[in-house]
């Protein structure tokens, strides 16, 4: 398959409606290029689902994962029968429970070609659809192309070896033994293995969230594992108040915030949570490890591995840390393997080690190219605001030495959402979701992760008009001249 050199030739106008960003048949994002088409995509409307060549793998079923899918459920006796392929028979099992436990509906798991596929009835469906999402524990679509005989399946000693690099990669980042760190299928799963480990840990007690939060990040604790409670408020009073009465399993926060990229208080909530007996978990995926250290008050970190760290917008992995200050770190030790449901798959472990060799050279770049259009930005007569961790005090106090704040900004426009929409139309780069890529990729960030509850959003401070950029390698004065061109257009 051709790569087609999205730095110079972006994938950016409407009669590119749904093809994959990059051209891989194991894309993450998939090109949005109009407003119109991102209401349309949350819609479900008809042409568009159909001009799909891919989709953010969480959010559904790639075409090779559909694929299995539907061979699974061929002759199925259901109406209007899903099918959710897994890694594993154990996942399938675990996804299997929880729709049983949510509805009395239809539900089998079914063995197709090594992979095992939960298939439901339109009851159930919602279900297994939302496990699907939250835990991030489906089946990739490298395993679903070599289930396929589409792609070789790689050696069993060339899969660990790719895992014992990638975990001493990680922990020479980290500045942690190699042990500490585990490897999974994507940073949803992840965090998924680390709230099972706590909950083994705090049976009865549940989660807070503290800081505006990324969808499933939130939705993961609050549907999944008994309850969690958003606070948007980070005032420390406040927060203390609250401990005290709620006494959580844990509290987990993002650095920085996705949009917002705003940080909390790391050092102050550490305190309190652990004066309280609760532990932190922090999601470092948008801060980036190379920039920032969260280790000296997070007990575990989880991070999305599909973003910054592989940079090539084809490979969905997340990688979970202990923190070796922990006083829960024996515990974590012991209770993390047991609860990690399916282990990163041999071939994208393979295609990961490859594209993170590279790391510490594109990590500060990417900072650097980001910080550059922030300041661009900021001095355009056309441009309200821009978010962006270089004020944030709290991002500072955890930033490693010479480090920088990441590929990711928000930005607002004076004319508010007619200005944004047409911008968004005549913007030249890669639209659509997901962040990290060496390419610039933009999108209404809100309507993606938020589209069914806006005024909420609104409410907290996000509106639906802001626009995400998570800003690439191409260079610098090209790229400000497209932003530019569409901000005067």
């Amino acid at each position: 398959m051709r790569q087609r050199n999205l730095l110079i030739d972006p994938c950016w106008s409407a009669s590119e409606l749904g093809k994959a960003i990059p051209n891989s048949p194991h894309a993450v994002s998939v090109a949005l290029p109009r407003w119109q088409d991102v209401i349309n995509y949350e819609e479900k409307e008809a042409n568009c689902m159909q001009s799909l060549k891919a989709i953010y793998p969480r959010f559904g079923l790639n075409p090779l994962v559909k694929e299995i899918a539907s061979r699974a459920i061929y002759g199925c006796e259901f109406k209007k029968s899903h099918g959710w392929p897994f890694p594993n028979l154990k996942v399938a099992e675990k996804a299997k429970l929880y729709c049983e436990k949510k509805i009395n509906g239809k539900v089998i798991i079914k063995e197709i070609s090594g992979l095992y596929c939960l298939i439901t009835n339109e009851d159930a469906t919602p279900f297994a659809k939302a496990f699907w999402q939250h835990t991030g524990l489906g089946a990739s679509s490298r395993q679903a192309a070599i289930a396929l005989k589409q792609e070789h399946s790689p050696s069993k000693k060339q899969g660990e070896n790719a895992r014992i690099a990638l975990a001493q990669r990680l922990s020479d980042i980290y500045k942690c033994h190699p042990s500490l760190i585990d490897l999974h299928p994507s940073g949803m799963s992840a965090l998924s293995t680390a709230l099972g480990a706590i909950k083994a840990i705090h049976p009865k007690k549940t989660f807070i969230q503290v800081g505006f939060p990324y969808v499933d990040v939130l939705k993961l604790p609050q549907e999944i594992f008994g309850g969690s409670e958003l606070f948007i408020n980070t005032n420390l009073e406040v927060l203390a108040k609250e401990l005290r009465i709620r006494k959580p399993a844990a509290v987990i926060v993002e650095l920085p915030s996705n949009p917002m990229l705003q940080c909390i208080d790391l050092p102050a909530i550490s305190k309190l949570a652990h004066e309280n007996g609760a532990l932190v978990v922090a999601d470092d995926t948008i801060g980036s490890a190379l920039n920032i250290d969260p280790l000296p008050y997070a007990d575990l970190i989880f991070s999305s591995l599909t973003k910054s760290f592989a940079g090539r917008g084809d490979i969905l992995a997340g990688s979970l840390t202990i923190s070796p200050q922990s006083r829960w770190r024996k515990e974590l030790s012991e209770m993390v393997p047991q609860n990690a449901l399916a282990p990163l798959s041999d071939a994208d472990a393979i295609a990961l080690e490859e594209s993170s060799r590279d790391i510490k050279v594109r990590i500060p770049r990417l900072n650097q190219a980001c910080l550059s259009l922030k300041r661009k930005l900021e001095q355009h007569p056309q441009v309200a605001r821009v978010l962006h961790p270089e004020y944030c005090q709290n991002f500072k106090k955890i930033m490693r030495a010479d480090a920088g704040y990441g590929c990711l900004l928000s930005f607002e426009l004076v004319e508010g959402l007619s200005k944004a929409q047409h911008f968004y139309n005549s913007l030249r780069v890669c639209k659509g979701p997901s962040l990290g890529t060496k390419f610039t990729l933009a999108c209404p960030y809100v309507l993606l992760a938020h589209y069914e509850e806006l005024d909420w959003a609104e409410r907290c401070g996000v509106p639906s008009h802001l626009l995400r950029v998570s800003v690439g390698l191409e260079e610098p004065r090209s790229l400000w001249a497209r932003f530019k061109n569409a901000l005067e257009s």
